[in-house]
């Protein structure tokens, strides 16, 4: 079976290695799979999940305590089908070799998209599923063959990937390393010929110096503090609702959830005022809703108790929205009510570190300059979000402000978009997948020249030099 640290075993990196040899020898044995080999690696992902989707959803709430069934089967599961089916419909497409113009007379230029070969996976615990089977719709759709190392923070649901995995594809396919932080650092030093890790920035930081001993590439999808800049011209309340929408879905646990907002001075009491209202008809309660996610462990839950007492203590004004005021402090059940944070100054944890929870720190501006130039005091963040009807505003929050994604008048939106690349910039990732981009990314770009029967390019670098290649110089050096 392709698992490594079943039951709890531990791994060594001479296990981890013999299977990644084991993979790549297969790789080079087998040589590129056929567009059929990938279809039916494809469609044998999609069935995993189809047949198995209601165990998966549970198992993701069991790790987290609670979280919404019906989350986990739209934005997690479903969305694993989707790209699965996406990747399939257009695969033929993406392996054609590219043509190109060339500037010789009687040659031909072209690119190949060749495997790469084993492309390690590390998967975040926010997002189990589609953090997974995400990248492995691109890297096998781009004919490589996948190592997947899953967070320990969900044990239930990568224990249960692992076995499903092992049921539908041999071990020199994709193989699944179980195991902690411990097994994670070995797991990231592996020669691999390609790593895509999604996770903390901190994290990522590690995955890249790891990498780089063995020059691995490699992608990072981390995250950062998205912001959300409300415009005057904005109709405010479904801005109000679009966003908390996005920020109470799994209770904030995600990269591209709104980090916080800015909103015009005259505005904030307004927003305060929708905000309780949304809230309150999306979630009446809150202790018992098995819709309202939990925080997925103790530590994460007083790491972010922490902010919100940081915040008292420096001044800011905290609103709990808890419709039904039920009490929340038991620490076995993990939930946070919405929470706004007003007053914010930049001294804050909320304002400094990303909160990945149901915490929104708000923040006034008088001109939109001010907003733009706030945004730009922070590191480039995974999405931008601009809520309003204003053209100029548009063009500002596009060009002068950098993120991996801009959305307007909504949030999250576009990654439910198969053709749109999904990456950060900086601070918030490197590299992108999804769709064609995926192929790409896992992919090796081969370009490819015919010589001519004249061999015209060849010629004028051929000495002694004479006519030929001072005709040549002259026409380069024109302006």
């Amino acid at each position: 079976m392709g698992i490594l640290g079943k039951d709890n075993e531990a791994v060594s990196a001479q296990q981890i290695g013999h299977a990644l040899q084991q993979m790549k020898k297969a790789h080079l044995d087998e040589g590129p799979p056929s567009l059929e080999k990938r279809l039916d690696r494809l469609d044998r992902a999609i069935t995993l999940l189809v047949e198995n989707s209601s165990a998966l959803a549970q198992a993701v709430s069991d790790d987290f305590g609670n979280r919404s069934i019906e989350q986990t089967l739209l934005a997690d599961v479903g969305s694993s089908i989707a790209t699965l089916k996406h990747t399939k419909a257009h695969l033929a497409q993406w392996m054609q070799a590219q043509s190109f113009d060339s500037p010789f007379p009687g040659t031909t230029t072209r690119v190949h998209y060749q495997p790469l070969g084993v492309v390690g996976v590390v998967s975040p615990w926010n997002f189990p599923i589609i953090l997974a089977f995400g990248p492995l719709a691109g890297i096998i759709a781009a004919g490589n063959r996948a190592m997947l190392k899953p967070s320990e923070l969900t044990p239930r649901t990568s224990a249960l990937l692992a076995e499903l995995i092992a049921q539908h594809f041999d071990e020199r396919e994709i193989t699944v390393v179980l195991g902690g932080k411990d097994t994670g650092t070995l797991f990231s030093a592996q020669p691999f010929d390609h790593l895509i890790f999604t996770g903390s920035t901190s994290v990522g930081k590690h995955i890249m110096r790891a990498a780089a001993q063995n020059l691995v590439p490699v992608t990072l999808e981390l995250g950062g503090k998205s912001p959300v800049i409300i415009s005057r011209s904005a109709p405010l309340q479904t801005a109000v609702q679009r966003i908390l929408t996005v920020k109470t879905f799994s209770a904030g646990q995600i990269c591209l959830s709104p980090d916080y907002v800015l909103v015009p001075e005259d505005a904030l009491e307004a927003f305060v005022a929708l905000a309780k209202s949304a809230i309150a008809q999306m979630y009446p309660s809150l202790k018992d809703n098995q819709q309202y996610t939990s925080i997925i462990n103790p530590a994460n839950f007083e790491r972010l108790q922490s902010y919100l007492s940081d915040a008292r203590a420096k001044g800011a004004k905290v609103i709990e929205i808890n419709p039904l005021n039920e009490d929340l402090s038991d620490s076995q059940l993990r939930k946070i009510a919405p929470t706004l944070v007003v007053d914010v100054t930049d001294d804050m944890l909320v304002l400094q570190e990303e909160i990945f929870g149901p915490i929104l720190p708000i923040k006034t501006y008088s001109t939109f300059s001010e907003a733009i130039d706030f945004v730009n005091q922070l590191p480039r963040p995974l999405a931008a979000y601009y809520f309003g009807e204003n053209p100029k505003e548009h063009q500002q929050v596009l060009e002068r402000t950098t993120s991996g994604a801009v959305v307007i008048n909504d949030v999250m939106t576009h990654v439910f978009v198969d053709d749109l690349p999904f990456g950060g910039v900086g601070y918030s990732g490197i590299g992108a997948y999804h769709g064609a981009q995926g192929f790409k990314t896992f992919s090796h770009a081969k370009s490819v020249l015919v010589q001519s029967a004249g061999g015209e390019s060849n010629l004028p670098m051929r000495a002694p030099y004479g006519e030929l290649t001072n005709a040549v110089i002259d026409s380069l050096l024109q302006s």
